[in-house]
């Protein structure tokens, strides 16, 4: 479906950028991508295999990412010293972006729906979970942990490798997302390099924006740890994480699951930290196994 734009919605009257694929009258699965990341990164082959099990997809940009609205005019992030427990720069944590998700529903007048969230926006789609158990079926958590910071911690050397480069071009950007896959995708499946190339540029074209990383950086740290609030969820829960995941470590997938009372726990031997083609029929059956083990 063509991208469309819901226009000062909910509590911080900002715009939402987003699709719908499918039938509504099928269950609605919202998905939440990560940091960096726009809802182009939710690929169009793993929605269609969501469609083909009879679900109604929306995929959309957090704010500061996309075609979503921008924090430009927030205070300059400052993510060294949030990492020292300085907040201040903090210009909205994850509650926020749930409510931006739970707005984007009520616009689309879904009351309630099943919730995906991928990296930070597994994050995202546990706060939604917790602060709106109302309007969530299920969950499902990807590659993402529970804030607690003992548990999925990046590789070191992803942040001294990917850090290293300072993109300030088209070109750039997408030399910086081949070498960010060669070092946190799936060294058990194929990479696609036109694939990647194709959807770096694509989001380069839609809205490069480094400092709004820095504020969503800044949001996640600000958040805290979701442990306490999770293991009092009462909802189905699917954890999925990749065994391989140097950019955020399977043990908080495993945390994530032992949290939330009743969670299944999917672990995938070779994924790392993206979704390569060959999962898709995976995700979406695991997914789709959750919203109809519901409705039978």
């Amino acid at each position: 479906m063509t991208e469309q734009l819901a226009q000062s919605i909910g509590s911080a009257g900002i715009d939402i950028a987003y699709e719908t694929f499918g039938d509504p009258a099928h269950p609605s699965v919202l998905l939440i991508m990560g940091i960096a990341s726009q809802m182009i990164h939710w690929p169009l082959g793993l929605i269609e295999e969501l469609c083909a099990r009879d679900l109604y997809v929306i995929r959309f940009d957090n704010r500061d990412s996309g075609l979503s609205t921008h924090f430009h005019d927030a205070p300059v992030p400052n993510l060294p010293a949030a990492l020292q427990g300085d907040l201040s720069s903090a210009s909205y944590t994850l509650s926020d972006m749930a409510s931006d998700c739970i707005a984007l529903l009520d616009h689309l007048q879904i009351q309630q729906a099943h919730i995906v969230g991928a990296s930070m926006g597994g994050f995202i789609a546990q706060t939604v979970a917790i602060e709106y158990p109302e309007r969530v079926l299920s969950l499902t958590s990807m590659m993402s942990s529970t804030g607690a910071m003992l548990v999925g911690q990046a590789d070191p050397e992803v942040w001294t490798s990917i850090g290293a480069m300072a993109p300030t071009n088209r070109e750039e950007v997408i030399e910086q997302a081949l070498l960010a896959f060669d070092i946190v995708g799936s060294p058990g499946y194929e990479r696609d390099e036109a694939a990647i190339r194709d959807r770096a540029g694509l989001a380069y074209d839609r809205c490069y924006d480094p400092v709004g990383v820095m504020r969503q950086s800044v949001a996640v740290i600000a958040s805290g740890d979701r442990t306490a609030a999770l293991a009092k969820l009462s909802l189905p829960t699917l954890v999925i994480h990749g065994e391989a995941d140097r950019m955020c470590n399977i043990s908080g997938g495993q945390a994530t699951a032992d949290a939330v009372p009743g969670a299944c726990f999917h672990r995938i031997p070779g994924m790392g930290h993206d979704m390569p083609r060959a999962l898709w029929p995976e995700f979406a059956a695991q997914i789709a196994g959750l919203v109809y083990k519901l409705s039978a």
